[in-house]
């Protein structure tokens, strides 16, 4: 089972991407996931992790949760 953890920055508001690529994930994968955390970060950070490995950063990709979903089912 993979974990993902989903890194935003708060000051940001990233917040609520944060909660859209959550509900993604989990609505697509259910339980082959073992977990899909949120955590906190700053600097513009936008980061989706995939048992360590980096799915999607804000600072090299275009954010769009589709793509995001795609290449976490790459890894599954």
């Amino acid at each position: 089972m993979a974990t993902v953890e989903i890194e935003y920055c708060v000051p940001c508001g990233f917040l609520s991407r944060a909660i859209d690529v959550q509900r993604a994930l989990l609505t697509s994968f259910g339980q082959q996931l073992e977990s899909v955390t949120l955590e906190t970060g700053a600097d513009g950070v936008f980061v989706v992790r995939c048992d360590g490995d980096v799915v999607f950063d804000k600072s090299t990709d275009s954010y769009d949760v589709d793509d995001i979903v795609r290449e976490v089912r790459t890894r599954l």
